[in-house]
C-alpha cells in the first residue's frame, strides 16, 4: 500500500478558498481502529466552522493544530484493522461519524481514515455509498434529541443531559425540516408515532409529504409560530437567536430542543413551564447501526442535495452556504 493519499487540509482559517487538495501521509493504523478507504465523505456544519476557526460560534476558541483534515462523516470499505478489533474484517462496508466532536482529529476529507471500530456500522445493503456518507451526523443529532442520548459524556451546553421525550402520538414541530438533520429526524419523529409540522420553503412541500410530514408551513409566506399552536415538542434545527418565537407555539410542559446556539428567552420559558434542552451529538457505532437498518429497509431515507469530488471541496461548502439545502451535500472519493 502507498504510504501517502489525497486529503484536503486546512493550512489556515478562512472561506473556502483556504481547503487544499494535497498528498498527505496515510494515516498510521492504533489500537482498537479500523482503516478505512473512503468511498464518500459527509459535509456537515462544524465542517465549515473548523474551516472559518469558528469564529461562527462567539466565544468558542478550541485548539486545533494546523495542518488539518477536514470532516467527520465517511463510508468506504475496511482496509485494516488492528489485531484488537473484533467484528469487523478487511472487505466489510462500513460507515460512521469519526471521533466527534473533535476539532480536526476526524479527518474525513481523505482518501483513507484510521477510525475507531466502535464508531463504525456496517453499511446497510440498500445504500449507496452516497447515501450512507450523509447519514452519521445528521442522523445521529436526530436520534440523540429525539430518541435516545446515547453516551454519557459532559454536556457542553447545559448543566443537566439532554432528555428525549416521548413521542408517540405528540405534536411535534421541525424548523429546517427539509435539511440535513431536519428531513431526518421528521421520518424519526413519524416512525415513532409523532404528528409532524415540517417548516421549510414552500418549494420543498412535495419533498416532506413524500417523507411523512403531516403538516406543513412555508416559512417564506407565513411566520411559523403565528401557524402552530399546542404543540408538545419544538426541534429548531436551525436554531439561533430567533429560536425563542416557538415558545409561544408550545403547551404548558413542552419542551423547545435548538440544535444551534443561540436561545435567549429562559425567563419567557419558565413562566411558560416549557423546557429547554441542547444536546452534543457524539460517535456511536451502535446506534448507527440501529439507524442503518431503518435506512436498510426504507423506514427512513436519506436525501442527496448534491455531490461533488473531494478535489472540488471548495464548491461543496459553498453550495453549503448558499442555503436551501434539501437533504445533504456529500464529496465522492476516488
Amino acid at each position: 500500500m502507498t504510504t501517502t493519499m489525497k486529503a484536503v487540509r486546512l493550512h489556515a482559517f478562512g472561506g473556502p478558498e483556504v481547503l487544499r487538495y494535497e498528498d498527505v501521509p496515510l494515516p498510521r493504523l492504533g489500537p482498537g481502529e479500523v482503516l478505512v478507504r473512503v468511498l464518500a465523505a459527509g459535509v456537515n456544519p462544524p465542517d465549515w466552522y473548523l474551516r472559518d476557526g469558528y469564529t461562527a460560534v462567539p466565544g468558542f476558541n478550541p485548539p486545533v493544530t494546523l495542518p488539518v483534515i477536514v470532516g467527520s462523516d465517511v463510508s468506504g470499505i475496511v482496509a485494516a484493522v488492528a489485531d484488537d478489533v473484533r467484528g469487523f474484517t478487511v472487505g466489510d462496508a462500513v460507515f460512521g461519524m469519526i471521533r466527534f466532536p473533535s476539532f480536526g482529529d476526524s479527518a474525513a476529507y481523505a482518501e483513507y481514515v484510521a477510525a475507531p471500530a466502535s464508531d463504525l456500522a456496517r453499511k446497510p445493503g440498500g445504500l449507496d455509498f452516497v447515501q450512507a456518507a450523509g447519514a452519521p451526523m445528521a442522523g445521529l443529532t436526530a436520534w440523540q434529541y429525539l430518541i435516545a442520548l446515547g453516551h454519557d459524556a459532559p454536556n457542553p451546553f447545559q448543566t443537566v443531559p439532554h432528555r428525549p421525550v416521548p413521542l408517540e402520538g405528540r405534536s411535534i414541530l421541525i424548523n429546517g425540516a427539509a435539511g440535513g438533520v431536519g428531513h431526518l429526524a421528521v421520518q424519526l419523529a413519524k416512525w415513532r408515532g409523532a404528528r409532524v409540522t415540517a417548516v421549510a420553503s414552500g418549494r420543498h412541500q412535495a419533498f416532506l409529504r413524500e417523507i411523512g410530514a403531516d403538516d406543513i408551513i412555508d416559512y417564506t409566506a407565513t411566520a411559523p409560530e403565528t401557524m402552530a399552536r399546542d404543540l408538545d415538542l419544538v426541534l429548531d434545527t436551525v436554531g439561533g437567536p430567533s429560536t425563542g418565537r416557538f415558545l409561544r407555539t408550545l403547551k404548558r410542559g413542552g419542551a423547545l430542543f435548538p440544535v444551534f446556539l443561540g436561545f435567549q428567552d429562559a425567563q419567557e420559558a419558565r413562566e411558560r413551564g416549557i423546557t429547554v434542552s441542547m444536546a452534543q451529538v457524539c460517535s456511536n457505532g451502535a446506534q448507527l447501526a440501529e439507524l442503518g437498518r431503518l435506512l436498510d429497509v426504507g423506514a427512513v431515507r436519506v436525501a442527496i442535495d448534491s455531490t461533488f469530488p473531494l478535489a472540488e471541496a471548495a464548491r461543496a461548502h459553498e453550495r453549503a452556504a448558499s442555503g436551501h439545502l434539501r437533504g445533504k451535500i456529500v464529496l465522492t472519493v476516488g
